[in-house]
């Protein structure tokens, strides 16, 4: 990349509920009080698996980064282990804001969000209770787990419900939980088992890292309710959606139903598919275009809220 900035990274935690958050906290080289973005992940995922990817890319053009990990996952605090709790991950995402917020070496009062998959639906929900904030990315995001769920089938759901049952027996008698994958292969018993959903996951993990690929099956109904896509029109914030045509986790023309009555939203299509966007000719498409929007409502004086419509674009 010619005439990209340098950056460095630190490792760091925030407080959030009882234990903590661990992050990577990037800062461009010779920026002062750069605008900063807030990134969280999809599904069960760790920050370690490519959103370093993105945060490099976003501090070469100067914007510092806070890439975190949900509590309960990887290095971040929480008990029990694997605990997928969207409340509490919403949380997270206001810890995390506050944490950036209250730093001296970025610029609080320019902030941005940006997630991928669950945390996309995530950074939609934030973004809505957070008119303060100056944009937000939702990559691939997940909108309505109503449609997730039929995309899954019917027979799918239901081969969750024996585990899910004996979950929620664990909760009530306080035990460990009882697990599901993550990610499966087609037919198998996991939360998306869709054909690139383990091979996906997998091409995700970095070398010489662990990845545990289950979370407490008590999360299975949460999930199914859990319709982040109905407060795109709350936002009233710049944000970009980016969608996959081919989505086989997040079934794009539901994330764009939802996407287009966004009063300040941008919306761009990719043919690459969900597990795709991190790697690759896809990754580099959507960094450059996140990289321009972010730039374009980051760098520059606030836009009035009105002087933008949503827009369509295709890749």
């Amino acid at each position: 990349m010619t005439g990209a900035k340098s950056f460095s990274r630190q490792d760091v935690f925030f407080t959030s509920g009882d234990t903590h958050c661990a992050a990577w906290l990037y800062l461009p080289t010779g920026v002062v009080a750069p605008p900063v973005v807030v990134l969280g992940h999809g599904l069960g995922a760790t920050r370690e698996m490519r959103l370093d990817a993105f945060a490099e890319r976003f501090a070469q053009a100067g914007i510092a980064c806070l890439a975190f990990t949900y509590r309960h996952f990887g290095d971040s605090g929480g008990e029990p282990r694997q605990l997928l709790s969207i409340k509490r991950q919403l949380a997270d995402w206001d810890a995390a804001i506050d944490y950036v917020r209250a730093r001296r070496d970025v610029d609080g009062t320019r902030i941005a969000v940006w997630g991928s998959s669950f945390g996309g639906g995530h950074a939609i929900t934030v973004a809505s209770r957070h008119p303060e904030l100056r944009a937000a990315v939702a990559q691939c995001p997940f909108t309505d787990g109503l449609a997730s769920a039929v995309a899954l089938g019917p027979v799918a759901t239901l081969k969750l419900a024996p585990v899910l049952a004996r979950d929620l027996t664990a909760m009530l008698l306080g035990r460990a939980p009882v697990t599901i994958p993550l990610a499966g292969s087609p037919g198998s018993l996991a939360l998306m088992h869709a054909p690139d959903a383990l091979p996906g996951y997998q091409a995700l993990i970095p070398a010489g890292m662990t990845f545990v690929n289950e979370a407490a099956a008590r999360v299975i109904p949460t999930i199914a309710a859990y319709r982040p896509g109905r407060s795109a029109k709350k936002v009233t914030i710049p944000i970009l959606f980016c969608v996959s045509n081919t989505d086989s986790v997040t079934p794009p023309a539901q994330t764009l139903r939802y996407a287009k009555p966004a009063p300040r939203g941008e919306i761009k299509t990719y043919d690459a598919g969900h597990f795709d966007f991190y790697l690759g000719d896809a990754f580099e498409a959507l960094v450059t275009d996140q990289i321009e929007f972010l730039t374009r409502h980051l760098t520059r004086p606030l836009t009035p809220v009105g002087s933008s419509s949503n827009r369509v674009e295709s890749k």
